[in-house]
């Protein structure tokens, strides 16, 4: 093969390739003018590779081949147009479509936290079973350990620590659906003792509204992101009992890559709570002002999650992988 004449030949035909490979729009007769260019363009790859493998000119097809190959197949979308499209997209739709699941479960801990609160709160014995009189009283008095807890380390050590602590109970709250979601409920209960005992302690000793204005600020947000965690590992949970018209590898296959993005969105809003936690609620702000920066949190999330996610959800979307990304499903019967 003369490759000079080779070139000559077809230049015109790679010129015109490129060309349309670049563009950003193309109409019906250039789309198809550039799946026959393509097609060709392999041919004389493969030609050329088997009669005088030239490296300067089997690299310059290739790149040429490869890049008409994302113009004809459709190229994937850049990484942070992928972040971008997550956050705005994905993650929103998945919370919605799982809202049955995660405000269920956000009402009946919110009702079990206060009923746990008004029974510590009205009953010493009770009080007194958790610790000496002496240390509930060390714990509740005014710059005692409930309010030291929020100041007595520096913030950004402090929301480390924090946001590291509640992602690990949305881990748990998330893996452990894989175990029909019985794990999950005392994961939640806990949760629940832990925050009705504060509640109940502090209203014991007439302190309510201090313990309120440090919890509000972040634990709006904090403990929507619980229960949200809380949900889905029901809803994981419940898939294996109950697969739907899906065999139940499909089923479970399409939830778990749905909590695996779950999990990065829910490790975002506790960061955002941990700097709250850190930043926000041991700050010098009134007590309003406080108060008002986390209801404003959590008013946007709610948004974020049923209003946003419901024109996603409306739109197609899954919060699942897109399907070019995800295996070939053979049919089955429902």
């Amino acid at each position: 093969m003369d490759l000079d004449v080779f070139v000559a030949t077809h230049q015109g035909e790679w010129n015109r390739l490129d060309a349309l490979a670049r563009k950003r729009r193309l109409g019906g007769e250039e789309a198809d003018e550039l799946v026959t260019l393509y097609q060709r363009a392999t041919g004389h790859l493969a030609k050329v590779q088997a009669a005088a493998p030239d490296p300067t000119l089997v690299g310059r097809l290739t790149a040429l081949v490869s890049r008409a190959r994302a113009a004809v197949t459709g190229s994937r979308s850049s990484g942070w147009q992928d972040v971008a499209r997550y956050y705005v997209v994905s993650f929103p739709a998945a919370l919605y479509r799982s809202r049955r699941w995660w405000l269920p479960v956000a009402v009946v801990s919110l009702i079990a936290t206060v009923i746990v609160a008004w029974w510590i709160a009205t009953h010493p014995e009770v009080r007194n079973s958790l610790a000496t009189p002496q240390a509930l009283r060390e714990m509740t008095r005014p710059g005692g350990e409930y309010e030291a807890y929020y100041s007595d380390r520096p913030a950004s050590s402090f929301a480390a620590q924090v946001w590291t602590n509640n992602a690990w109970i949305a881990a748990q709250c998330l893996l452990y659906g894989i175990a029909l979601g019985i794990p999950v409920l005392f994961v939640m209960w806990t949760n629940v003792l832990n925050l009705g005992v504060g509640v109940g302690l502090m209203a014991s000793a007439g302190r309510l509204d201090v313990f309120l204005g440090l919890l509000i600020p972040h634990g709006l947000l904090e403990l929507t992101a619980v229960f949200v965690a809380g949900g889905l590992g029901l809803r994981l949970g419940w898939t294996i009992i109950d697969p739907g018209p899906r065999t139940r590898a499909t089923a479970l296959a399409e939830q778990g890559r749905s909590i695996i993005g779950m999990a990065i969105g829910l490790a975002t809003v506790l960061a955002v709570s941990g700097i709250l936690e850190a930043f926000v609620t041991p700050s010098g702000l009134p007590t309003w002002a406080r108060i008002s920066i986390g209801v404003g949190a959590e008013v946007a999330f709610l948004l974020y999650a049923l209003v946003l996610g419901r024109k996603a959800a409306g739109d197609g979307e899954t919060g699942d992988l897109d399907a070019v990304d995800r295996e070939d499903l053979q049919p089955v019967a429902a």
